[in-house]
């Protein structure tokens, strides 16, 4: 049986895998949308990113920690269950502090 240590070498592995293999389908798909754009004369107007401003989102006040997936805490009350499952993994409340 695998040691917990064990365990967490071969899921960090596993996730630098995961995030190698996301970079190269991303490119993929960039590619695949460039061709295709080019192909069908398609215009950032057309797609609505012209004349358009993305307002950054606010965390909004009080918010002192961010997780992983967006999720996010004000530090006080019950600690949430994204929080309590990554300290348990071994990462620090400070790796998501805003």
């Amino acid at each position: 049986m695998a040691t917990y240590e064990e365990l967490m070498a071969q899921a960090e592995e596993l996730k630098q895998q995961a995030n190698a293999v996301r970079q190269q389908e991303k490119q993929g798909v960039i590619a695949e949308i460039r061709e295709k754009v080019a192909r069908y004369g398609i215009t950032a107007k057309e797609l609505g990113l012209v004349g358009t401003r993305v307002a950054a989102r606010s965390a909004g006040p009080g918010v002192r920690y961010r997780g992983p997936n967006g999720e996010i805490w004000n530090g006080k009350g019950r600690r949430p269950d994204w929080l309590k499952q990554a300290t348990s993994a071994g990462r620090n409340k400070s790796d998501f502090a805003i």
